[in-house]
């Protein structure tokens, strides 16, 4: 068991294991609650803390598929591409429903600052919650945040993103699919572009447009807002 659990095979087929049963539960209950990765999560540090396995054991393996993040990630070019006309079409609303997503992000973060009295750090730690990781974490160091931190709450953003976005968007009745996409990829990055293509081609394509754009404009706009908080 010790030769298992201190090779790099170890972290990979947990997060893997867990993984796979988070979709299985997902597949029987269809809660949206019960998200995949959520539930790898909890498993992984229950059974982390029951076992007594270290935690450097398991991010050895684990490390590894963390750096599939970013050609993951790039690989969402190609829905886009296959939806080129659209994104000619739809410009304008694009550039600024994206401008304004990132805006009101890094607003809600200030506010939530100047209410509950977050120090700086933790201020500026909180300013990437809402892109993706492979860019969030760079962000977070570059502006002296706590990296670690801001990883968890982009993990927290994307499955909470993940979990409401379909019901939310027709709650306030948003019925285009441009609109659709551009508001999950926004708001919750790559986790969220995942329930976006649930609902469609269109919708899986405007979030992945999203992600790569709302990436760019934070890597703007967080520094000036932690020069205000």
């Amino acid at each position: 068991m010790s030769i298992f659990t201190d090779s790099m095979f170890f972290g990979v087929s947990i997060t893997l294991f867990t993984y796979f049963i988070g979709v299985w539960v997902k597949s029987k209950l269809k809660l949206a609650i019960f998200n995949p990765l959520l539930i790898s999560i909890i498993l992984i540090i229950l059974f982390l803390a029951g076992s007594g396995i270290p935690y450097e054991n398991y991010s050895e393996g684990a490390d590894i598929i963390s750096y599939m993040i970013t050609p993951a990630t790039v690989c969402l070019a190609l829905p886009m591409y296959d939806q080129m006309e659209a994104l000619k079409k739809n410009a304008a609303g694009v550039v600024c429903g994206i401008l304004s997503g990132c805006l009101t992000s890094a607003l809600c973060i200030l506010g939530c600052t100047l209410a509950f009295h977050f120090n700086h750090q933790i201020y500026i730690t909180l300013l990437p919650k809402s892109i993706t990781t492979a860019i969030g974490i760079s962000l977070s160091e570059e502006m002296g945040g706590i990296a670690t931190v801001t990883v968890l709450s982009i993990i927290i953003t994307g499955i909470f993103g993940n979990m409401i976005a379909e019901s939310f968007l027709k709650l306030i009745r948003v019925t285009d699919p441009v609109a659709k996409g551009i508001a999950i990829g926004t708001s919750a990055h790559v986790m969220g572009t995942a329930k976006a293509m649930e609902l469609g081609e269109t919708e899986g394509a405007m979030s992945s447009l999203s992600i790569a754009v709302a990436g760019v404009v934070t890597v703007v706009v967080a520094p000036l807002f932690a020069m205000i908080g």
